[in-house]
């Protein structure tokens, strides 16, 4: 068997509509990204539904199909943010994913991420963690990136089958949502009241704390609340790399792809120069990519920004991070090894006018050694779409990429 590599960069959320703004282009089409379009027309095109047709996918579903894991196999947000942090979970806990948040009196979310607050949230995280709630159930909260951070709580009888009290994009303006039991059982109704009195008392707590009034002094709104959302627990899956019997790495800032890649057995590899915006160090994640495959057989490297530029609703801003994106791919092409394939790949669309994600296929391209070369010569959703790929699932893009590595294995004799 002839065993090669795989280097795939992600750009989050990349895939997006055609825009006014843009002369009805995508920010794909619309952006500068020689680098994209020369793989394009040297390798082979297509473009993938993370899971099928029309269907939405988170960030960490999205992230967890372009590893190799199938949708049953997920665990649900929190324990994939609690992994991404390494934040310590026991059997029986329920780990759920959280916002900073801004609210009013009346409790209604001004501001989902408190201005995208990404400084001192250690100090606001540390006066939650480890707060007593009811009977002998202890919450412990840990900050993630930026405005994210993770809630775990330990005690007897709890269950992870509750609702979110997150209002979600696009709803600032609306109450906070108290959290709810999705069965009849005595565990969900007593996890929903441990989630509604930690959120209380956080708020309690977070309204008068000094880093708060400091951000107000400041002109930023407070981060006085906690939504939460994705409640579950950690899943017992056979990693990836056990599975496939390879060696993976992955670098990205953003706690959710780090713990999908931990949950797969990969190597996470994170920096603080590398941020989950637009000010992350390109050039550094191209050289950690570059040293990562002379180890690894695969590896992955991310890139958040332009997600969050479709949550803003700013196309523009999008297309410049689809350029510092070209760049990052840029300097892995000038460098790449001649066993190894470059893949491109998106987790999701998030197009500017629904400020969320939506089931509209991302393009791909596979770039390398051997390859079946198309007739494509751009890297965007229109033109990618005539790919000799054809449209294909998240799952069926990964196994085309083992079977380019020879880790597929061949049926019947």
């Amino acid at each position: 068997m002839l065993y090669r590599k795989v280097i795939m960069a992600i750009a989050d959320g990349s895939g997006d509509r055609p825009h006014p703004l843009l002369n009805d282009k995508t920010p794909l089409e619309y952006a500068d990204t020689p680098h994209l379009d020369r793989l394009a027309a040297e390798g082979i095109t297509g473009m993938i539904d993370l899971i099928g047709s029309g269907i939405p996918v988170g960030t960490d579903m999205g992230h967890m199909i372009l590893f190799g894991f199938q949708p049953e196999d997920y665990p649900g947000r929190g324990p994939i943010e609690a992994l991404g942090i390494g934040m310590d979970v026991e059997p029986g806990d329920v780990v759920l994913r959280c916002n900073f948040a801004t609210i009013n009196d009346e409790g209604v979310v001004l501001d989902r991420r408190a201005g995208r607050i990404r400084n001192n949230t250690a100090g606001l995280a540390d006066a939650l963690d480890g707060m007593e709630l009811i009977e002998d159930i202890r919450a412990y909260f840990k900050p993630a990136t930026e405005h994210r951070a993770v809630l775990v709580l330990r005690g007897t009888g709890l269950s992870d089958r509750i609702s979110d009290s997150d209002p979600k994009a696009p709803n600032d303006g609306q109450p906070y949502l108290p959290v709810e039991a999705l069965d009849e059982t005595p565990e969900a109704k007593r996890t929903a009241m441990a989630v509604n009195l930690f959120m209380k008392k956080a708020h309690a707590i977070l309204a008068s704390h000094p880093i708060n009034r400091e951000r107000m002094a400041q002109g930023h709104p407070p981060a006085n609340f906690i939504l939460t959302r994705g409640a579950g627990r950690m899943a017992q899956l056979e990693p990836i790399a056990t599975t496939m019997k390879f060696r993976g790495s992955c670098i990205a800032a953003e706690s959710t792809v780090l713990g999908v890649a931990k949950l797969a057995g990969f190597e996470a590899i994170t920096d603080a120069r590398l941020t989950g915006s637009i000010d992350t160090d390109v050039e550094l994640k191209a050289k950690l990519a570059l040293e990562q495959i002379a180890r690894h057989d695969i590896v992955y490297v991310h890139l958040k920004a332009p997600d969050l530029m479709g949550h803003d609703n700013d196309p523009l801003k999008k297309a410049l991070t689809l350029e510092l994106f070209d760049r990052m791919v840029g300097l892995i092409a000038e460098q790449l090894p001649d066993d190894v394939y470059l893949a491109l790949a998106a987790d999701h669309s998030t197009p500017c006018e629904v400020k969320e994600h939506t089931g509209e296929p991302v393009p791909v391209v596979i770039y390398g050694p051997s390859i079946r070369k198309d007739r494509v010569t751009s890297y965007n959703e229109m033109d990618c779409a005539y790919g000799a790929l054809g449209c294909m699932s998240g799952n069926e893009f990964v196994r085309t990429l083992h079977g380019l590595m020879g880790y597929v294995k061949k049926q019947g004799n």
